[in-house]
């Protein structure tokens, strides 16, 4: 008969996402803020090039989780920036993951980013981007000029597969007003003057995904994340609208 930690590493383990598995969930449950960011910053450099020695902007990075990532995985520089967290609490977690000189902590506002122009390989962002970059402007105003020619730019964040409005009844109450689709999603970037789209899709399985961690979540007896309970959305929505966009595009300039 399995045991109840045989059953959290079950719902925690998986298939195609190896390097997210290979952390303490205890540290994960502990620092989560939403789905979890490991799964969602690996699918996001499955199809997004993090190559060592970059410099990366990781914007509303949280509790700084992805950012650590990507410097122990990938050998980057990681410059950690978030709103909600400050920068002391987050290097707190970084010291401890031993990363002081490879990840560096922001308390910053989207709009108000107090970084070089030019400076940047490359920019991501896991599971907040829809909080701030839904503007028309906000690209080319706040964001593009801070990477070099030709650096890239990565997304995952929540959003609907089919197209909305109208919400279904089940994702009609205030949790899901901000919920835009891939295609949505997609048409943003294009209109973005100085931005090449390279790809713009629905993550494969993600909601399947999401649901799955939430289930680990509540199998785990933890409920840390800011937004509330979502697993009964998610079950009833059965994946018919609800997933994540991943998207990658690059500042026009170069190649």
């Amino acid at each position: 008969m399995k045991t109840h930690d045989d059953e959290l590493t079950d719902k925690y383990l998986v298939d195609g996402i190896p390097l997210s598995s290979t952390y303490d969930m205890h540290w994960v449950v502990k620092n989560e803020m939403g789905p979890n960011v490991l799964l969602l910053t690996e699918s996001l450099c499955q199809v997004m090039t993090i190559e060592p020695g970059m410099r990366v902007l990781d914007m509303g990075c949280g509790t700084a989780m992805s950012s650590i990532f990507l410097a122990k995985e990938f050998g980057v520089q990681v410059w950690a920036t978030d709103l909600w967290i400050s920068a002391s609490e987050n290097l707190a977690r970084i010291r401890e993951a031993g990363l002081e000189d490879s990840v560096f902590p922001v308390h910053a506002e989207a709009h108000n980013l107090p970084f070089a122009d030019d400076y940047f390989d490359a920019i991501v962002s896991m599971d907040s981007y829809h909080y701030y970059g839904t503007d028309v402007h906000y690209l080319e105003f706040h964001m593009l000029k801070l990477l070099k020619p030709g650096g890239r730019i990565g997304i995952i964040s929540p959003a609907s597969i089919r197209e909305v409005p109208p919400l279904p009844a089940h994702l009609s109450k205030e949790t899901w007003h901000w919920l835009n689709s891939v295609n949505w999603w997609r048409n943003h970037w294009e209109r973005a003057p100085g931005l090449d789209v390279e790809l713009a899709e629905e993550l494969p399985d993600g909601w399947s995904l999401w649901v799955r961690w939430e289930e680990f979540l509540e199998l785990y007896g933890s409920r840390n994340s800011p937004s509330g309970d979502d697993l009964e959305s998610l079950r009833r929505d059965n994946g018919e609208y609800l997933g994540f966009v991943r998207m990658v595009a690059h500042r026009s300039g170069a190649s």
